[in-house]
């Protein structure tokens, strides 16, 4: 497999181990923070009724550029193209289940905008470039490189509260169908409630 192919995930990858910093996240909150997105709009995601799926992810990779030294070492790191090509591809079901879904980095929204048009996702990136977001809600991050990037993992948010959180993702490119199925669950639980 070429290392250089950012659609497919290398074999034998880290797994990431769950140390705890997403536990406080569940039930909490959103912050009011308005986030720059790839539309050209401010999204404030405590302020959207509804189901809302926030994939947090590292970075996006493009093609010809290298990615950071080391980086398929880091436990949860490599994986960011699969996992969003993943939510594209099952956008349709997630939209069917009643959730938007939006994915949520420190990149800015221009290096967003080419992910996005050349990965044609049918939903926006939204940029947590000055972490705003990131440090209110107390998302774990990881340095590389003297950039500071959101660790994996998966908000499902119901109304401005964090419902359930996914973390840690791996492997990232089965995730997308592993929150469309939490999402059909959550829906018979709900009918078997009445």
């Amino acid at each position: 497999m070429d290392p250089k192919d950012l659609h497919t995930l290398p074999e034998g990858l880290p797994v990431p181990e769950d140390d705890g910093a997403a536990r406080h996240l569940p039930g909490a909150r959103l912050p009011p923070v308005s986030l720059p997105s790839t539309s050209g709009e401010s999204v404030d995601l405590s302020s959207l009724p509804g189901t809302t799926v926030v994939y947090c992810y590292p970075m996006t990779g493009r093609p010809g550029s290298p990615l950071p030294e080391g980086w398929d070492g880091i436990p949860g790191a490599r994986g960011c193209t699969p996992e969003s090509c993943g939510f594209r591809d099952h956008h349709a079901e997630l939209r069917a289940l009643g959730a938007r879904v939006f994915g949520l980095s420190t990149q800015s929204t221009a290096y967003q905008r080419e992910a996005r048009d050349r990965l044609r996702l049918p939903f926006e990136l939204l940029s947590d470039e000055g972490l705003g977001f990131a440090s209110a809600l107390g998302l774990p991050t990881f340095e590389v490189e003297g950039m500071v990037l959101l660790r994996r993992l998966t908000m499902v948010v119901t109304a401005g509260r964090i419902e359930h959180v996914f973390y840690p993702v791996f492997p990232p490119d089965t995730h997308a169908a592993e929150v469309a199925g939490w999402l059909r669950g959550r829906g018979r639980s709900r009918k078997g409630e009445r």
